[in-house]
C-alpha cells in the first residue's frame, strides 16, 4: 500500500519543476493526470535526446502518469477540464500569475466546485509582488537570489551551475513538501488551500552559511572568502598531476589533521587560520605532485573526507557495479525501449517495482473526458 494511493492529481505544468513534483507524487502512488496542449503537448516532448516517440527528458519526468490533451481556450474543453478538477485532490500549475485566471481555472473559480482541492502554483517569483510577472528560468532565479555571486571565483566571475537548483530545490521539492502538508491539514479540517511556491524565495534556504555571515556576523560573505565557498583549504577542489581533481572537505580538526598527515603537508602550512591562502597554495602544490589514483590509494581507510571528482558516467557506472537499488526501476517507451527511471528521493518502501511507461499525448482522453 503506497502512501498516496487514492490521491488524484491534475497537472497543468510543463518542463521540469511541476512535472518532477508530480512524478514524485506518482511514484508514491498518486494518480497523476497531465493536461497538455492539443498540438504538441508539453514542450519537453521535443527536447533532445529522443527516446521512443518523444524525448528522454519527458519520459524520465512523466513516468507512470496519464495524459489528456485539451484546448483550454475552448469553452467546451475547459468545462471538461473543470469537471475533472472537481474530482481531484491536488492541482499543480506553473503558469505565470494570472494565466489560470484568464482560463477560468484559478483557485477562486475552482474552490466553490471543490472546496477540498489543494491548489499548488509554482512560479519564479511568487503570485504577487513587483517581480511576479517577470519571465525567467533557473539561471535567472539563482542570479536574483544571490546564489551565483557566492559561487564566483576570486576574480568575481560567476560560474554556470551544473544542476537545476532553482527548478528542483526551489520549486519541485518545496511543492511536494507543501502539498503533503496541505493534504495532512485537509485530513484534519476538511478544507483545501492555495499554495504559492516561489522558486527564487525558496533558494534563500540553500544559503544558510551566507545568511549566517550577513545576519550574525560583521560583514556579508564575499566570493572565495568563506569556509564553504573557497576561502579555506579545508573545502576545496585540488588538481592532481593527471588533470583530475580531488574534492577535499576535511572541515573538522581531526579530519584536517588526518588529511595533513596523508599528504605530508609541511608543519607551517597546517595552521590554516593564520594564513588560509598560504595553506591553500601549499595543499594545492602537494596534490599536484601525484595522479588521482595515487591519492585515492593514500586516502583509503583514512577519515579525511576526500574523494576523486567523478564524471556523471563514472558515477552511474559505480552505482550499476555495486548493484544499487537507485537504478533498478525502469521507464519503457511505446515500442519497448527501456532505460533506467529517474531516481527520486523516496524511501524504498514507498516505491512500486513495476516497469512503467510514459504517456502518449492525449492517450487518456477517452478515459477521463468521455465519461463526463
Amino acid at each position: 500500500m503506497q502512501p498516496l494511493n487514492g490521491v488524484r492529481v491534475i497537472d497543468f505544468s510543463t518542463l521540469l519543476p511541476g512535472p518532477l513534483a508530480t512524478l514524485i507524487l506518482a511514484e508514491a502512488g498518486a494518480e497523476v493526470i497531465k493536461v497538455e496542449r492539443l498540438n504538441g503537448g508539453d514542450d519537453m516532448r521535443r527536447y533532445a535526446p529522443a527516446f521512443g516517440t518523444d524525448s528522454a527528458g519527458f519520459a524520465l519526468l512523466n513516468r507512470g502518469k496519464r495524459s489528456v490533451s485539451a484546448d483550454l481556450k475552448n469553452p467546451e474543453s475547459r468545462d471538461k477540464v473543470c469537471e475533472l478538477a472537481r474530482n481531484c485532490d491536488v492541482l499543480v500549475e506553473q503558469f505565470r500569475p494570472g494565466v489560470m485566471a484568464r482560463l477560468g481555472l484559478d483557485y477562486e473559480t475552482l474552490r466553490p466546485m471543490n472546496p477540498q482541492l489543494v491548489y499548488c502554483s509554482i512560479s519564479g517569483y511568487g503570485q504577487t509582488g513587483a517581480r511576479a510577472a517577470m519571465a525567467g528560468h533557473d539561471l535567472n532565479y539563482l542570479a536574483e537570489a544571490g546564489m551565483l555571486s557566492l559561487g564566483a571565483d576570486r576574480d568575481g566571475h560567476p560560474q554556470l551551475p551544473p544542476g537545476l537548483i532553482a527548478d528542483i530545490g526551489g520549486g519541485a521539492y518545496p511543492a511536494v513538501m507543501n502539498i503533503l502538508f496541505a493534504l495532512r491539514a485537509r485530513d484534519r479540517n476538511g478544507s483545501g488551500c492555495h499554495l504559492d511556491i516561489s522558486m527564487t524565495d525558496n533558494l534563500m534556504t540553500w544559503m544558510v552559511d551566507g545568511l549566517a555571515h550577513g545576519f550574525g556576523g560583521t560583514t556579508w560573505l564575499r566570493p572565495a572568502r568563506g569556509l564553504l565557498n573557497g576561502g579555506s583549504p579545508r573545502y576545496q577542489l585540488y588538481a592532481t598531476s593527471d588533470a583530475q581533481y580531488i574534492a577535499a572537505a576535511p572541515i573538522e580538526q581531526p579530519f584536517w589533521e588526518n588529511f595533513c598527515e596523508a599528504i605530508n603537508l609541511e608543519t607551517e602550512s597546517r595552521d590554516d587560520c593564520a594564513e588560509p591562502q598560504r595553506s591553500i597554495a601549499a595543499v594545492a602544490a602537494r596534490i599536484a605532485q601525484h595522479p588521482a589514483a595515487d591519492w585515492q590509494h593514500r586516502f583509503s581507510g583514512r577519515d579525511v573526507c576526500c574523494t576523486v571528482v567523478a564524471t556523471l558516467q563514472q558515477a552511474v557506472g559505480e552505482l550499476q557495479a555495486i548493484g544499487s537499488d537507485l537504478l533498478r526501476h525502469e521507464v519503457t517507451g511505446p515500442n519497448g525501449e527501456q532505460m533506467p527511471a529517474l531516481p527520486v528521493p523516496l524511501a524504498p518502501q514507498w516505491r512500486d517495482d513495476a516497469v512503467e511507461s510514459y504517456p502518449q499525448l492525449g492517450e487518456a482522453n477517452s478515459e477521463y473526458f468521455d465519461v463526463l
